[in-house]
């Protein structure tokens, strides 16, 4: 399963409103092609198939095309904050 945190979420859902997106629109998650396991997020329109990802208030916030879930198996998008960096980061779940 691919995990998306709440702090994910509302940053994401923040990150829309800052860029006005349009209607129907919400980030995609897609491959970075020359980096193994590195991803890109970009604003996109919903396809056919997509896993759709809704912040609390149900606001569309991730799109995920289907033939990328068994690549995102077992990982977590989160949104950290450290001393004057913050971002989306990506990493192998894990189970204490």
């Amino acid at each position: 399963m691919f995990v998306v945190t709440a702090k994910a979420k509302e940053k994401l859902k923040e990150a829309l409103h800052e860029l006005a997106a349009d209607a129907g629109e919400a980030f995609r998650i897609t491959p970075f092609l020359s980096m193994q396991n590195d991803f890109l997020l970009s604003l996109d329109n919903e396809r056919e198939g997509d896993r759709v990802v809704e912040s609390e208030e149900g606001v569309k916030v991730l799109f995920i095309q289907s033939c990328l879930a068994s690549e995102l198996e077992g990982m977590v998008l989160d949104h950290l904050e450290i001393t004057h960096v913050a971002g989306f980061t990506i990493s192998r779940l894990t189970f204490h």
